[in-house]
């Protein structure tokens, strides 16, 4: 782990955090249930097979950073429709973490959920993990992102104009190292929260990352220790 050693927080004015895979861990069987959830709708919506829509789920998601940004640009999905169907996904899965609460609500400055999810998705996963609704001042979901997902830099655009943000005085926190290039070429402080999933092991860390992150909890508990030195 790199240790914020080297950070001047007093710079940082507003911490720009993910959701998904970064306040808290998707697990083996959630990454599943979504996994075939998503393919339900794309087969049933496309009237093709599941096999099929496997291979056009993947391919979206790949090109466009959100398999539902595809198949709204490339078959005229009305998001409200893919809203409506999707279930909410199983709470169950996300285990609350009173010492990652404790954590950031401590942390000085502004606090911004971004995700490429809905607000709804994102206001119950948070109360979850144990948040209070005012503990973010905003969330930024994919409805405000006017359906951009990240890693497109018009939704960082959106993100930093919507909430009146200086990306130069701003953090930002992903798991995936794709999603903080734009925010590196817009000025941002960026931190790699690595995941320990299958999928991200051979993953490894771009020159636009300030700081690799293992343990979140452990990393800003750190950070707090440095103010008070």
């Amino acid at each position: 782990m790199i240790y914020p050693d080297l950070i001047r927080p007093q710079e940082v004015e507003t911490w720009i955090f993910d959701l998904d895979n970064t306040l808290y861990p998707v697990t083996k069987r959630l990454l599943a249930l979504i996994d075939q959830q998503m393919g339900s709708f794309v087969a049933n919506y496309l009237q093709i097979s599941r096999e099929e829509a496997h291979k056009v789920q993947k391919s979206y998601f790949k090109k466009y950073g959100l398999t539902l940004r595809g198949l709204m640009l490339n078959d005229g999905l009305d998001p409200a429709k893919y809203f409506e169907e999707m279930t909410p996904m199983d709470l169950k899965e996300v285990s609350p973490n009173p010492i990652l609460v404790d954590t950031i609500t401590k942390l000085r400055g502004r606090k911004i959920i971004f995700t490429n999810a809905s607000a709804e998705h994102a206001k119950l996963v948070l109360q979850r993990i144990g948040f209070n609704p005012n503990d973010f001042e905003a969330i930024f979901d994919i409805e405000a992102a006017n359906y951009i997902p990240k890693p497109a830099m018009e939704s960082y655009q959106l993100l930093c104009k919507q909430n009146s943000i200086e990306p130069k005085k701003a953090a930002m926190v992903d798991d995936i190292v794709q999603n903080l290039l734009p925010a590196s070429k817009m000025g941002m402080l960026t931190l790699w929260k690595k995941s320990s999933a299958e999928w991200a092991k051979n993953i490894k860390a771009e020159n636009y990352i300030n700081y690799v992150v293992e343990d979140i909890e452990e990393w800003f508990q750190c950070l707090q220790k440095s103010l008070l030195e």
